[in-house]
């Protein structure tokens, strides 16, 4: 799957700086909802990140709610949330804009 967002140019260094130390209960979740090989890419002078990860459950929707819900996760968000630029094109509902897969290979 994989997602765009924007980066406010005055937060990179901060964004940065909090994935480089991702919290453990953050990253345990992200394992606990089936997510895996989670990347976040920066592309300047742009200032768009682009997320890239695989999806290993069968329940997406429900998975992406117990995710919401789980505190610590929450907490992560209001110190990454801030640094972000939501693009006005997302679907209601989103942070990242999801986006739509027009090729694969393995």
């Amino acid at each position: 799957m994989g997602m765009m967002i924007g980066i406010k140019p005055e937060m990179i260094d901060e964004y940065k700086r909090l994935h480089a130390n991702a919290w453990p209960e953050v990253l345990k979740q992200i394992q606990h909802s089936n997510i895996r090989n989670y990347t976040i890419f920066l592309r300047e002078p742009e200032n768009v990140l682009f997320g890239y990860w695989e999806y290993h459950g069968t329940d997406f929707a429900a998975d992406m709610a117990e995710m919401a819900k789980d505190p610590k996760t929450q907490e992560w968000w209001t110190q990454t949330d801030p640094c972000q630029s939501p693009l006005t094109s997302r679907k209601e509902g989103e942070q990242w804009a999801m986006m739509e897969e027009v090729f694969h290979t393995d």
